[in-house]
């Protein structure tokens, strides 16, 4: 069921027990949206608590609350709760974190166009440039007053998913939103410093993955192929499509990595070109610029699914782009 963002308000208002979650592998805007949603709850006096499935990376440390995010387990008694939040993405991403909780209503809250609305409750703004931002635009509907706390982790969600304010995705709202976090006491630099730090290895293997790009689409793609191996000694794979995105001539770049045996994680990013319809393929989803799937095969069979998708898409964009040139 679609809601507004008003309903949204209410069915947080009308739960005393909730339990926030988003998506695996979780970026700064899932971590900011789920911590900046849990305080802000919590000031309304609720019982509420975040549960991510999945590491969550040292740098967000500098986060109110990184200490208490919990990871859910499906071998315990469930967690009794009155509503469960999906953040940042559809419900089939948030690993076990719905099998480990009991509880009668499921909202999902969303700026993903490709959200699939499956959840009892889904409200999805895609002209939001992320989903830190809606949890902004909630304060607006509840009767919460805004400490630093809910600020420095709604800054991060929209500082993240903007590239730093740099993306196309940025709107005049959103650079109103960070302008009322910093009214709040943010200090941009000690976020940006903060996420930016890398351990010496890490750098190590930002240089060796670089080392390892391989150019395909007629040089209009640009990948990084890291197979189990290669996977499991890398300290973090996040900085590695920032750095292949902005090679000259690159309309995609793609990051794939396995997981596990058979389970590979994409990562896209584009200069224009549609991602999230090569994602939507593979039951993934995202945004236009920026999306990413799961694919449930070998290594070398999901590099070639993936690298055969690009490229067809990019044929595509330039026939397109031929047509509209010569009509």
């Amino acid at each position: 069921m679609i809601v507004t963002l008003s309903e949204t308000a209410a069915i947080l208002a009308s739960a005393q027990r909730v339990v926030i979650t988003a998506h695996g592998n979780p970026d700064g805007d899932a971590i900011g949206s789920s911590l900046g949603l849990m305080h802000i709850l919590r000031s309304l006096g609720k019982d509420a608590r975040v549960l991510l499935d999945d590491d969550i990376p040292a740098i967000f440390a500098v986060l109110p609350g990184y200490d208490i995010i919990g990871r859910p387990s499906a071998e315990e008694e469930p967690l009794e709760a009155d509503l469960v939040v999906v953040l940042d993405t559809s419900t089939d991403r948030t690993g076990c974190t719905l099998q480990a909780v009991k509880a009668p209503h499921l909202l999902n809250i969303d700026h993903h166009q490709t959200n699939d609305a499956s959840a009892e409750y889904t409200y999805v703004a895609p002209a939001r440039a992320a989903t830190a931002e809606i949890i902004y635009d909630l304060t607006r509907e509840l009767p919460v007053k805004m400490t630093k706390d809910m600020a420095m982790c709604i800054y991060t969600g929209l500082a993240t998913d903007t590239g730093f304010f740099r993306f196309s995705n940025t709107t005049s709202h959103t650079m109103r939103a960070a302008a009322e976090m910093l009214d709040l006491g943010v200090e941009p630099n000690v976020i940006s410093e903060s996420l930016e730090q890398k351990p010496y290895k890490t750098v190590r293997d930002i240089g060796e993955a670089i080392s390892m790009t391989k150019m395909f689409a007629d040089g209009h793609a640009a990948g990084i192929f890291l197979d189990e191996a290669t996977t499991a000694r890398m300290q973090s794979t996040e900085a590695f499509i920032g750095m292949i995105r902005v090679i000259q001539g690159v309309d995609i770049a793609v990051v794939l990595k396995v997981k596990e045996k058979d389970i590979c994680r994409v990562s896209m990013r584009s200069k224009g070109i549609d991602v999230s319809r090569i994602a939507l393929q593979f039951g993934g989803g995202g945004h236009t610029r920026a999306a990413g799937c799961t694919l449930l095969m070998p290594f070398e069979d999901a590099k070639r699914t993936i690298c055969e998708a690009i490229v067809k898409a990019i044929r595509e964009h330039q026939d397109a782009q031929t047509k509209r040139e010569n009509p």
